[in-house]
Formats: structure tokens, C-alpha cells, sequence
């Protein structure tokens, strides 16, 4: 439900409001906000002003921009304008690769010992891409004996953050994760009425969840990866700022790692140390 619908003469953008919250976008997240994405900006943002009992985009300004309110009411804003669309098992091709080329050339480089499989999904919104991989990873151990692995699962809104730790989901949203597998790793709730699953703790156990915004100079984190998942976050990015976040990406991707990026984006034109070798799957050398 859109508030602006209700209350139109409430909700009126200013030009001057909007190129504001669109420069704050741009320098928080990287997003660029066209003149097209004024009215999604304005329905957004429309409801944290309700969430506030505030009276125009003015006075939420006021409010977003005083330095009393502005830490807490970043996190907040930063949740209304986010995008978080995502699928259990979206983009399959890449689990398939994950499984037939990935992990049998870490195993090949690891000569068959033991090895802790080490994977970020960097941009991982309300949880699916995580425990979708974690699936994979589980399945995949079931026939190798000492095979481990840990993920690292991170995005920019702590909303969709909780909902990825809770790891509680409408039976809908899980479909297309195959029967077999749903019955595996999903447990329904108590109650009969309840229309909500919830994945494993063993599954949940394997994943960590983090705030970080590609925009930070530091990421703080100190593992090293044998594979990225940074799927459908560059299309937001020009080209400038793709460029300076892949690179800050590879800081912690092993050499010989790989990195996947979302099917209808590419690395074309970057100056990053990454080769193409699979349509959207790209590897550092080693």
C-alpha cells in the first residue's frame, strides 16, 4: 500500500528534496537515482515519514539531516530505498557450475586434503542466496568425506538482515527449491495453521550474517574466499564505482578464486584482476 495514494497533497517531492535524498542515496550506497526513480523514491520514503508521524518531505529532511537523528535515521532510510529482490535457487546455472568446476578445482588444488570451503555472498538481501548455497554446499559434502565449508552473507539493510538470520520464510517462497531437498533442510511451523518454514539450525549454523555497505573504504573482513557471489548488485553501480568495489572485493578473494556476477551484468571495461571463463563466472589468476 502506497501512503502517497491517500495522502497526495501531504507527500509532495520538491525538486529540491528529492535531488537531496538522491545525492544522500548516491553517496551512501553508490546508486545513481535518475529523474525516473523520483516517484519510488517519494512512495518509499512516504512510509518511514507515517513510521514518523511527519507531515511533509521537508520535514523529514530536516529530520534525516540533523545531526541528532542522522546515525540511527541512515539505517532506516537506507532500508526504505533499498531493493531486495531475490529467489531460492535464481540463476541455477551457477550452482551447477559451483559444483562441477568450482569445488573439484579447489579440491584438485588442496591435493584432496581436508579443506574448509570458504564462500561470501556479498549483497545476500533477505537470505535465499545463502541457504540456497549452503544447500548446495551441504549436498555436495554428503559425498566428500572431510569436505566443510563456511559462508559469509552480507548486505546493506538491517531489516532484510533479520528477516536472512531468522530464517523463516512463507511456504511460497521456498518452491522452487526441489521437493527432496525442501523436505531436507526446511522444518514447518508447530502450528497447523501456520503457512511458515523454517531452514535447518545445521544449515543456519554453516552461515554468518553482517552488515556492510560497498561503499566503506574498509570492509573489515579478514577471511579469504574461494569464491564471490556478487550477483545483480552491480546493475545500481557506474561504471567508476564498479570498478573501485570489484577491486576492493578481490582484496579477499584467494588467488585462483572465482567470482560471480548476475547474468545481465558485466566486467567489461574494468580494470580488476579478474578474467571472464563461464558466461557471468569470472576467475583471478593464481
Amino acid at each position: 500500500m502506497d501512503p502517497t495514494e491517500f495522502w497526495p497533497d501531504l507527500f509532495e517531492l520538491s525538486p529540491e528534496s528529492c535531488d537531496e535524498f538522491a545525492a544522500f542515496v548516491t553517496e551512501e550506497l553508490g546508486i545513481q537515482m535518475t529523474g525516473e526513480k523520483a516517484s519510488m523514491l517519494r512512495s518509499r520514503l512516504a512510509r518511514r515519514m507515517r513510521d514518523l508521524n511527519l507531515p511533509s518531505f521537508e520535514h523529514y529532511r530536516e529530520y534525516l539531516f540533523n545531526p541528532v537523528h542522522i546515525e540511527e535515521e541512515r539505517i532506516h532510510f537506507i532500508d526504505a530505498v533499498t531493493t531486495n529482490k531475490t529467489d531460492f535457487f535464481r540463476e541455477p546455472t551457477h550452482f551447477d557450475y559451483l559444483v562441477k568446476v568450482v569445488l573439484p578445482h579447489v579440491e584438485r588444488n588442496n591435493r584432496g586434503a581436508a579443506h574448509r570451503f570458504h564462500l561470501w555472498c556479498a549483497g545476500c538481501s533477505s537470505g535465499e542466496e545463502p541457504y540456497t548455497q549452503a544447500i548446495v554446499l551441504s549436498e555436495y559434502g554428503k559425498q566428500r568425506f572431510g569436505f566443510d565449508f563456511a559462508i559469509l552473507a552480507t548486505d546493506i539493510s538491517s531489516k532484510v538482515l533479520k528477516h536472512a538470520h531468522a530464517g523463516i520464510y512463507e511456504s511460497a517462497r521456498v518452491e522452487p527449491v526441489p521437493p527432496e531437498l525442501r523436505s531436507r533442510y526446511f522444518r514447518r511451523a508447530r502450528d497447523t495453521e501456520s503457512d511458515l518454514v523454517r531452514v535447518v539450525p545445521e544449515l543456519r549454523s554453516k552461515i554468518s550474517f553482517h552488515r556492510l555497505n560497498f561503499m566503506d573504504e574498509d570492509y573489515f573482513v579478514r577471511d579469504k574466499f574461494d569464491a564471490i557471489f556478487f550477483r545483480n548488485v552491480l546493475i545500481y553501480f557506474d561504471k567508476a564505482t564498479r570498478e573501485v568495489v570489484i577491486n576492493k572485493l578481490c582484496r579477499n578473494l584467494k588467488p585462483g578464486g572465482f567470482l560471480f556476477t548476475g547474468h545481465s551484468e558485466s566486467l567489461a571495461g574494468l580494470d580488476v584482476p579478474l578474467t571472464l571463463i563461464a558466461p557471468a563466472v569470472y576467475g583471478r589468476a593464481a
